[in-house]
C-alpha cells in the first residue's frame, strides 16, 4: 500500500513530538546553526525545522512536496517566525541557487527514485563552502535486532515480508557517497545515530501512536488487522520495560560544496 503524503487522514503523521537532545548533541558536533541559512527538505510536519530554528538559524524553509503536510507544519510552526514553508519537489525546490548556508533533509532519500537529481538540486541550492547533512536509515540500520529499544526490530520479527520493502527502498551507504560526488559535492564521512525516537510514559501511549501508524511508513504497508497484531505482539515483549525508550539507527551522509576558486 504506501502511506499517501497527501491524504488528508495523514496530515499529522509528523507533527507532535519534539527532536531529542541526543540528534542535538551530534549536530551540534557537525555543524554551527547560528546565523546560518538552513533549508530543510521533505520537512514533513516542521519537526526538525524548528529543531534548526532553536539552535539560531536565522531563516530555514521547509521545503515538502506535499499542501497537506505544509498546512500541518504551518500549524506546528506558527510561533516561530524563523520558520518558513514552501511546496517544492526534491528534486526542484524552485529556491534561489546559493542561497542556503546548510541543507538538511531527513528521512526522506529512501523515497526518492533519482539520488543524482536530488545531489544536484543540494548543490545548486548550496553556497560555495556550505555543507549538507542528509540522514537515513539504510537495510543494516533497519534491522538492527529487536529490542526494547529498538521496537521497529519487531515489525520484522512479526512480518518478515517487510524486510523485503525495506531491502527495495532504503539507500546504500557507497551509493549515496558515489551520488553526492557526481553531483559535485565532497562526500567526507557517514555518522551513526542511534536517535531517541521518543519515550512512552506508559502502553497505552506507545499503542495508539502505532495504531496511528504516526510517523512509521513503513506500517502502511500492513492492513488494519496485521496492525493489531503487530501491536499485540510488541505489547507482549514490552512487558515490564515501562516507560518505554524508543531509539532508532540513523545514518547521516555528511557533504560539503567545494569553495570557489579564485
Amino acid at each position: 500500500m504506501g502511506i499517501d503524503f497527501h491524504a488528508p487522514k495523514n496530515q499529522q503523521s509528523y507533527t507532535g513530538r519534539t527532536v531529542d537532545d541526543s540528534w542535538f548533541q551530534l549536530i551540534k558536533t557537525l555543524v554551527n546553526p547560528s546565523g546560518k541559512r538552513i533549508v530543510d527538505i521533505g520537512s514533513g510536519g516542521g519537526v526538525y525545522s524548528q529543531a534548526w530554528s532553536s539552535m539560531g538559524a536565522s531563516k530555514v524553509i521547509g521545503v515538502d512536496f506535499s499542501q497537506v503536510m505544509l498546512e500541518a507544519a504551518r500549524e506546528q510552526c506558527k510561533e516561530d517566525h524563523a520558520i518558513t514553508f514552501v511546496q517544492g519537489d526534491a528534486l526542484a525546490t524552485g529556491l534561489e541557487q546559493a542561497s542556503a548556508d546548510i541543507v538538511f533533509a531527513r528521512a526522506l532519500i529512501h523515497h526518492l527514485q533519482d539520488l543524482d537529481a536530488f545531489f544536484a538540486e543540494v548543490q545548486r541550492v548550496l553556497v560555495p563552502g556550505g555543507i549538507c547533512l542528509i540522514q537515513d536509515r539504510t537495510v543494516d540500520d533497519v534491522l538492527m535486532p529487536a529490542s526494547p529499544t529498538h521496537l521497529r526490530g519487531y515489525f520484522f520479527e512479526k512480518f518478515p515480508r517487510l524486510m523485503g520493502s525495506e531491502q527495495g527502498r532504503r539507500p546504500a551507504d557507497d551509493l549515496v557517497h558515489a551520488s553526492m560526488k557526481r553531483a559535485g559535492l565532497i562526500s567526507k564521512e557517514t555518522i551513526k545515530l542511534w536517535e531517541v525516537r521518543r519515550e512512552y510514559k506508559d502502553w497505552p501511549v506507545l499503542e495508539a501512536d502505532l495504531l496511528a501508524r504516526k510517523g512509521r511508513s513503513i506500517l502502511h504497508e500492513l492492513p488494519d488487522d496485521e496492525l493489531q497484531e503487530l501491536t499485540s505482539h510488541i505489547k507482549d515483549k514490552l512487558q515490564g520495560h515501562e516507560p518505554i525508550v524508543e531509539q532508532d539507527c540513523w545514518s547521516i551522509w555528511y557533504g560539503e560544496k567545494p569553495l570557489e576558486k579564485k
